[in-house]
């Protein structure tokens, strides 16, 4: 203060022709002092006089001071009756700003409003969710503070502890809130005091050896010199301070270094700080008789040392900050007496435009003067008080670091600035900080770990917010930063990847021709559709055989080509599904089906209906009809075809992209439209299916030279099973696999009927062409008919007469079938016709008799060689002596022989050998006679 008065008496432009004087006081750091000294200046005397003025004029015009919010309160209460400028450099308590209670009170040090948010804030910015809290038990320590946890608390910062410390010392206290420090999981610790408050809780951690600990000062202890001692240097390195601006003042350190005893001799501050400084006394002074200090030693100053000599931390002049607020301070003063000094008449801020002089104003007139200036100091810096007494905020951040001589210095390492056009702003150079036990690394102070990405905080029961469990987000969604709270939801057409920490595109998936799933399910229909065109083509060369023609060749022909395009419309399924493909697919495969099972169909139920037509007084002759087959197959399949377009017009497939049912995959299928219209296609393929099934099981046992039934059987045993298993196969899989589930039992079952049925047929065509002929499928029934007369016990024996043929049975009944005249003309078309007729006499006895054969010429016919062959326990019946005899001289066609007749040997052979192998010492005979 003393630097700055001389500094504005030296300056032309400020005051000019007025001398500032000051009166200095020490409050001894109490408030009865602060009181005390506060009064006098009211007075103008040593005897304080409460509301009396004893000088005329005012010698105190503002008071600049107290340092501490502890002492600034009772003497803003005091000064603010009278209006009585007050402008402290260190006081920053929040209560102060409050211009109903303190309305004379100005200041050149922020509020500690703005020091809490930014102590706060210097928490956040470090990550810190887990920090305790020690706050002085007065105004300045509980409000800070309080404003601190607030600051926290919003931002999600649990608070482990906040305890008060004691103004007046208290040895338990101390002790208690140190085993707090030490027990607690926290590693960061806000302590929002003055020094000498700080100073026995230090002491006791000190001894505890507590280390690993980051404290956060605020500015009444965040450079103290009180803690420059060796024995702190390991507890209290790495501290964070918050530290008002420092400034720099032009001359100062010359100032300072050139004070000395000698030249102030009447300065008792100066001479107590000597004797302080340089241990020493100063015998020369008759005022240290009275000094307050003593010397621990009897060495005798001089009172010419310098204060070069002093290597001490808190004499660093580099590092102004309250002392650069003092100087702010005084020269606030200077400017509002300068402005009052140049009033002009008829333009002064009182009534009337009137001004006051410097040498005749009331308190409440500087005051007004004071809240209005607003200037540049020679830093440039604006200066200035806002509508509350309080100037800008703008903080410092130090950090404590070790320096060579065990002492600490305090890099600035970061700056906080707050205003309320331009924001808030923290700036923090990392790098320079250094840390408690030398790391570099910023300590961590959680209550739990942090959850990385991928994972969000779960709160737990009785517990703070920061004390959490970490859950990894579910399937579709992500945390990409660490300590999440909630998981966020990925678009439709995204997944989390496997860490849960982004969002990637979802992999489309569709049964392609490029995988090998693909290729196999491409390659076997176009094997099978290729199979069933060779089978089409032997058919087609063959189509005048006995295999061929006794099967319906027509409906081979349609069943074969249907085939082939079932087994290609599989390949419909393969591909990326497109609107088209998806309408044409379910419907091309239906009706190729349905067709082809038609085929079958109709092909069981015309031989069913040809061997029982035959059968006396059946109804069923009527239905025998070349057009049977073909009306048959066109009435199934138009019912399937009337279905499939109801399908297509009501609610039509379309390609879909599902993204919901396979994780990190869409899905492009075809939706049915209409499920319903889609199993009623499959059912009815399964009815025509099951139909076909019982008709073919049930006529399994007709004669199969003829009938295809047992093959037809065991396909749509094979269909049938195929499509049963499909069902379930088909509900429980998605995506491609759904596909290729249907293209499997399309394939298989196709591939069922076009073996089961063909295979035997083609083998006979291409491999036993001996087999492919009339007389062996006419054999092989008459052989058919000859074991099971066998089998039942019964005797065979065959007469031929000139007029007539007759296979009987003693015990049988006889089947007459007539002969017409047209057919006598030739053996061939006797044989025709009686190939015909075993339909109608199939396991009976048959007479055939007719009408005298026309003798076109007559000759001798020899004898055929009969060999008698036993028959089992009944004695054939020979024809009687002279008929034979007549009948064997006398023959007018020529006798049976050729295949025919070969057969009908090779039945009384095969007769004989089942005889004697069942029963070789059965008697009788057996005679053949034509």
């Amino acid at each position: 203060m003393v630097f700055t008065i001389q500094e504005i008496q030296k300056d032309p432009k400020i005051l000019p022709n007025v001398t500032l004087g000051f009166h200095i006081f020490d409050t001894c750091t109490i408030i009865a002092g602060a009181l005390e000294g506060t009064m006098r200046l009211l007075t103008g005397q040593k005897t304080t006089v409460p509301n009396y003025c004893c000088d005329s004029v005012s010698s105190a015009v503002a008071v600049i001071g107290d340092a501490y919010s502890l002492m600034s309160i009772p003497m803003a209460k005091l000064l603010g009756l009278y209006r009585h400028p007050q402008i402290s450099y260190s006081a920053s308590v929040v209560a102060l700003s409050d211009k109903s209670q303190f309305p004379s009170f100005l200041r050149t040090v922020p509020s500690d409003l703005f020091q809490s948010v930014g102590l706060a804030h210097l928490v956040i910015y470090f990550g810190w969710t887990w920090v305790g809290i020690l706050a002085e038990d007065s105004d300045y320590g509980l409000h800070g503070s309080q404003l601190v946890k607030d600051e926290l608390t919003k931002a999600g910062t649990c608070i482990a502890f906040f305890e008060t410390i004691p103004t007046v010392y208290s040895e338990k206290k101390t002790i208690y809130v140190s085993e707090i420090i030490r027990k607690s999981s926290a590693n960061v610790i806000v302590i929002y005091a003055a020094d000498f408050s700080v100073y026995p809780i230090m002491e006791v951690n000190v001894r505890n050896n507590m280390t690993g600990k980051v404290w956060i000062a605020s500015d009444s202890w965040a450079n103290s010199p009180i803690f420059s001692n060796k024995e702190f240097l390991v507890t209290l390195q790495g501290t964070l301070g918050f530290m008002i601006r420092r400034g720099n003042m032009l001359g100062f350190k010359d100032f300072i270094y050139g004070l000395t005893p000698r030249r102030n001799p009447e300065d008792i501050f100066l001479n107590i700080f000597w004797e302080l400084a340089f241990d020493c006394s100063l015998h020369f002074l008759l005022v240290n008789k009275n000094s307050s200090y003593k010397a621990q030693t009897t060495n005798a100053c001089s009172g010419n040392e310098t204060l070069q000599e002093i290597k001490r931390n808190f004499f660093d002049l580099d590092e102004l900050r309250f002392t650069y607020n003092v100087y702010n301070a005084v020269y606030a003063v200077a400017h509002a007496l300068h402005a009052m000094n140049i009033c002009r008449l008829g333009e002064g801020p009182f009534s009337n435009g009137t001004c006051i002089t410097v040498n005749n104003f009331k308190p409440w007139q500087l005051l007004h003067y004071l809240k209005n200036i607003h200037f540049r100091n020679k830093n440039e810096e604006e200066v200035f008080f806002d509508m509350y007494g309080d100037p800008p905020a703008l903080y410092s951040i130090i950090n404590w670091q070790p320096t060579s001589d065990d002492s600490f210095r305090y890099l600035e390492i970061g700056h906080f600035k707050l205003s309320a056009d331009n924001g808030e702003e923290l700036i923090i150079d990392v790098d320079s900080i250094l840390w408690n036990n030398g790391n570099k690394q910023i300590p961590q102070s959680r209550c739990s770990d942090s959850c990385p990405v991928g994972y969000r905080k779960a709160a737990q029961a009785g517990q703070p917010i920061c004390c959490f469990g970490c859950v990894m987000c579910s399937q579709g969604e992500i945390s990409n930063q660490s300590d999440s709270v909630v998981c966020l939801k990925c678009p439709g057409n995204e997944w989390s990847n496997d860490k849960q920490e982004k969002c990637i595109t979802k992999i489309p998936e569709y049964l392609t021709y490029e995988e090998p799933l693909g290729k196999t399910l491409a390659a076997v229909p176009i094997f099978m559709a290729m199979a069933a065109a060779a089978v089409f083509i032997v058919f087609v060369k063959s189509w005048n055989t006995p295999v061929v023609k006794a099967n319906n060749r027509e409906l081979s022909y349609l069943l074969l080509l249907s085939l082939v395009l079932c087994f290609l419309s599989s390949l419909i399924f393969i591909g990326r599904p497109t609107n088209l493909t998806c309408m044409s697919r379910q419907v091309a495969f239906g009706i190729s089906f349905t067709f082809s099972v038609s085929c079958i169909l109709a092909k069981t139920v015309v031989v069913v209906i040809a061997f029982n037509a035959s059968k006396p007084n059946s109804n069923l002759k009527k239905f025998v009809d070349p057009k049977l087959p073909k009306s048959l197959v066109s009435l199934c399949t138009f019912v399937q075809i009337a279905l499939c377009v109801s399908w297509l017009i009501s609610s039509p497939p379309f390609q879909n992209e599902n993204t919901t049912s396979v994780t990190g995959k869409i899905i492009i299928e075809c939706n049915e439209g209409s499920p319903t219209a889609f199993w009623c296609m499959l059912s009815y393929m399964g009815l025509l299916a099951s139909v076909s099934l019982v008709v073919a099981f049930l006529s399994r046992n007709l004669p199969d030279s003829f009938n295809e039934a047992k093959y037809i059987t065991f396909s749509m045993l094979v269909f049938v099973t195929v499509w049963m298993s499909f069902i379930p196969a088909y509900l429980s899989t998605q995506g491609k696999y759904m596909v290729a589930v249907e293209v499997f039992a399309i394939v298989s079952s196709g591939a069922g009927l076009l073996i089961c049925i063909f295979t035997p047929k083609c083998y006979i065509i291409l491999f036993r062409p001996d087999m492919n002929t009339r007389a062996f499928l006419i054999g092989k029934i008459a052989m058919e008919r000859a074991r099971e007369r066998r089998n039942r016990g019964q005797p065979l024996y065959i007469s031929s007469k000139s007029q007539n043929t007759t296979i009987h049975h003693s015990s049988c009944e006889i089947c007459k079938a007539f002969i017409p005249k047209t057919v006598r003309s030739s053996l061939a078309s006797l044989r025709l016709f009686l190939e015909n007729q075993h339909l109608k006499c199939l396991g009976q006895d048959m007479d055939l008799t007719s009408e005298p054969l026309e003798e076109p010429q007559t000759k001798k016919a020899r004898k055929p060689q009969l060999d008698p062959i036993a028959a089992p326990s009944i004695p054939a019946a020979p024809p009687k002596a002279d008929e034979g005899s007549e009948a064997a001289s006398e023959i007018t066609e020529p006798p049976l022989t050729g295949t025919l007749g070969e057969a009908v040997m090779e039945i009384a052979s095969m007769y004989q050998r089942d005889s004697q192998a069942s029963d070789p010492g059965a008697g009788g005979t057996m005679a053949y006679h034509f």
